[in-house]
């Protein structure tokens, strides 16, 4: 226990011994704090903003339908500029000041800085911008989650994709030099193997190289049926895609989540059509019947980018769990929270997801393939969704 909650219970126990519980105190303890720190500027500004976006609406949501047993949400955050230590004084600053009970961390970095935090505190469980595999691990991060597949199970998804598409096809993996980017190479290339699928090249590049002849070189030798980008937003994976194509190789191109969304792509144009990849949400057109998709639009009639689902659906399983908590009549901690976010399973999510999802570890692996048209600009499912076992 923390000074700050030894204190606010000990005068919480006192006021309630002498019968003063002052009511405005009462209410805002009643209310359940999501905290964040978000990138809202810098360079991933843009899903930062998008995050915020998501996640605000669904904050909304809950609370035009009367909270979460009777419980307003609250969502309070600041902008970290997409750095370590910022992200860090944020936490520090908003956990001061607000009773947090759930969190959203902008990076992968933050996410294993904070965790020993988490641990100690024992109050709150943390979803957020990361996807990394090291996070999928409850037994190292217990009070941590994934709000979709962590990236070795995209690339999994990709794979048994390609697996059913292809039998025997031979893929290129382009990795961006950064932990992000070097995360899932060694299981992809051990999945790989399993489906009978061959690893023709491997290349690591500097995020967002700009000249990438040298690779395209390799790649021309190799001669792959697939290609997968991991560890980039946009560059330089158009660059390579244009060079591949002069070279007249027949290769399909494929990336992770973070590189899907369909606005990126519609600044490319024409050569960007094709590039195919993994998806764990819906698009906010997806036409296929989903009413919580149908609010999020009367919500917000333009188009709302990838990371606004990604955000949305992180609220929605913070809400979950919290609910679940409160319905077994417990106090909302960081246990609780995560043996509740645990027992989600076939979670009907209003449409965010095609299929009824479950939280296996601490990630949720289900998703899709989705292909870009340059011609309406979107992207369009080229599977049914995915499930992975593991």
């Amino acid at each position: 226990m923390n000074m700050r909650n030894w204190t606010g219970r000990a005068v919480l126990a006192g006021a309630t011994a002498v019968g003063l519980l002052a009511t405005p105190v009462a209410a805002q303890q009643e209310e359940i704090v999501i905290g964040g720190s978000l990138p809202l500027t810098g360079v991933f500004a843009f899903a930062g903003v998008a995050v915020e976006k998501g996640m605000s609406d669904y904050v909304q949501i809950i609370n035009d339908a009367g909270g979460i047993e009777g419980r307003q949400l609250r969502f309070v955050y600041e902008d970290t500029g997409y750095e370590v230590n910022q992200s860090v004084g944020v936490f520090n600053k908003l956990t001061s000041q607000n009773e947090i009970d759930l969190y959203y961390g902008d990076s992968t970095g933050f996410a294993k800085t904070i965790a020993p935090e988490l641990a100690r505190r024992g109050e709150m469980i943390m979803g957020g911008a990361s996807f990394a595999s090291e996070l999928n691990n409850a037994e190292e991060f217990p009070y941590t989650f994934i709000a979709g597949p962590d990236y070795i199970q995209q690339v999994g998804i990709l794979l048994e994709y390609i697996a059913e598409e292809s039998p025997g096809a031979s893929i290129a993996l382009v990795n961006s030099d950064t932990e992000f980017g070097r995360d899932p190479i060694e299981a992809t290339k051990a999945r790989a193997a399993e489906l009978g699928l061959e690893i023709a090249e491997e290349i690591i590049t500097p995020p967002g190289a700009a000249d990438v002849s040298t690779e395209v070189l390799r790649l021309r030798r190799a001669r792959p049926d697939y290609i997968i980008f991991h560890g980039y937003v946009l560059s330089p994976i158009p660059e390579f895609m244009s060079q591949v194509r002069e070279l007249g190789l027949d290769a399909k191109f494929m990336g992770t989540f973070w590189s899907m969304d369909g606005s990126l792509w519609q600044s490319v144009g024409e050569a960007a059509d094709g590039f195919m990849g993994v998806m764990p949400y819906r698009y906010y057109y997806d036409d296929e019947a989903a009413p919580m998709l149908e609010r999020i639009r009367e919500m917000r009639p333009e188009y709302q980018a990838t990371g606004y689902m990604q955000g949305f659906f992180t609220a929605m399983l913070m809400a979950e769990a919290a609910e679940r908590v409160l319905k077994n009549g417990e106090e909302i901690t960081g246990d609780t929270l995560k043996a509740a976010l645990s027992t989600i399973t076939d979670f009907d999510t209003g449409g965010i997801f095609g299929v009824p999802v479950s939280v296996k570890e601490n990630a949720v692996p289900f998703g899709r393939v989705y292909v870009y048209n340059a011609e309406s600009g979107q992207m369009e499912a080229t599977s049914d969704w995915i499930e992975l076992d593991e």
